[in-house]
C-alpha cells in the first residue's frame, strides 16, 4: 500500500473524517479544525479550540467537534458555532473525545476528563446522544475512551480503550451495550475504523503500525506508516476506498508524557484500499 503525503508540519493530528470533497482533521495540541480539498488545499477553522479528538458530520453540512467542555457545532459556510452538549444530567461535561454517528441520527462519543497520560484514572465513559438531545450512558470506568466503530450489521460495537486494549460490545435491540469483551489485547490502539467486510482497522500510537483485524480478533495485516505515532484513520471517497491516516510524528505520545510539546512533524496520509470502508452516516441534529 503506497501512501501519499497530503499535509505535514503539524504537532499532533487527529479526528479525520471524510466528506464528499475531501477530509476534515484537527491538531490536538496546536488547536484548530482543518479542511483539506485537493483543488484548494487546506483551510483552518476554530484556531483556539484544542483537544478536538473527534469529528462528525451533520446532515445540514455543519461539523460536530469534541474537546474541552463537551460537544460543539461549527458551520463552515458562515463560521458560526455553538454548543451541542455541555452537561449530562445537570453535571458539566468536562470534555468529549472520539465519536461516531450511530446510523440513527445520533452520536456515540467518549468523555474526556483529565490529560491523556499513563496516570489517567478510569473515569471516562461512552455515551449516546440522540437527535432529541437525550443522552444514554453506554459504558463507564474507562481509562481513555478512543476509537469507536460499528460492525456492518450494527450489532457489535468496537472501542479502543487506550492503554488497556480493544473491546467489543454486543449492541442490544434497545441500543444499550452488553458486557465488554476483550477483542484485541494490544494496548496502544488509538483511532479505529471498520470496513465493509467487517474488518477492524486500528491506529497504533507507539509502533508505526496500522493494523487490520478480522471479526474473530485475529490480525489480518500490519501496515507500516512513515511515523511511529499513528493516531487515527478513516475511509472516504465515492467508493469508500480512500484510506486517510493521521499521525503525531515520531515522538508525539512520548513528548506528552515528558510534559513537552511534540515536534512539528505530524502528517496526513492517503492511500487506496483494496477493501472499501464501511460508509459513515451523518448525524441529524437540529443545529443553530
Amino acid at each position: 500500500m503506497e501512501f501519499e503525503t497530503l499535509a505535514t508540519g503539524y504537532c499532533f493530528l487527529e479526528a479525520p473524517r471524510a466528506d464528499d470533497e475531501g477530509l476534515w482533521f484537527t491538531d490536538l495540541l496546536l488547536g484548530g479544525l482543518y479542511r483539506w480539498r485537493r483543488a484548494t488545499g487546506i483551510e483552518r477553522f476554530l484556531p483556539d479550540r484544542q483537544h478536538i479528538g473527534g469529528v462528525a458530520l451533520n446532515e445540514d453540512g455543519k461539523v460536530i467537534c469534541g474537546g474541552p467542555g463537551g460537544l460543539i457545532w461549527f458551520d463552515p459556510a458562515t463560521r458560526a458555532s455553538g454548543v451541542l452538549l455541555d452537561s449530562i444530567d445537570g453535571k458539566p461535561l468536562a470534555g468529549a473525545n472520539d465519536m461516531l454517528p450511530d446510523g440513527k441520527g445520533g452520536l456515540i462519543f467518549g468523555s474526556l476528563t483529565t490529560a491523556e497520560s499513563a496516570e489517567n484514572a478510569a473515569s471516562n465513559s461512552l455515551y449516546r446522544l440522540d437527535p432529541d438531545g437525550s443522552t444514554t450512558l453506554l459504558a463507564s470506568g474507562l481509562r481513555i475512551a478512543n476509537g469507536i466503530g460499528l460492525s456492518p450489521d450494527g450489532k457489535r460495537l468496537y472501542h479502543n480503550e487506550s492503554l488497556v486494549g480493544t473491546f467489543a460490545y454486543d449492541v442490544r435491540d434497545d441500543g444499550s451495550l452488553g458486557p465488554a469483551q476483550l477483542f484485541w489485547s494490544q494496548t496502544n490502539g488509538d483511532g479505529l475504523a471498520v470496513d465493509a467486510e467487517g474488518g477492524v482497522w486500528i491506529a497504533c500510537f507507539s509502533d508505526a503500525d496500522l493494523v487490520r483485524l478480522l471479526p474473530d480478533g485475529s490480525v489480518d495485516r500490519r501496515i507500516k506508516m512513515p511515523h511511529e505515532v499513528v493516531s487515527s484513520l478513516c475511509f472516504g471517497g465515492a467508493d469508500w476506498r480512500d484510506l486517510y491516516v493521521t499521525t503525531a510524528g515520531n515522538d508525539g505520545v512520548a513528548a506528552l508524557l515528558r510534559g513537552e510539546e511534540p515536534p512539528l512533524e505530524a502528517g496526513v496520509f492517503l492511500a487506496r484500499s483494496d477493501i472499501p470502508g464501511l460508509p459513515v452516516a451523518r448525524t441529524r441534529f437540529a443545529l443553530g
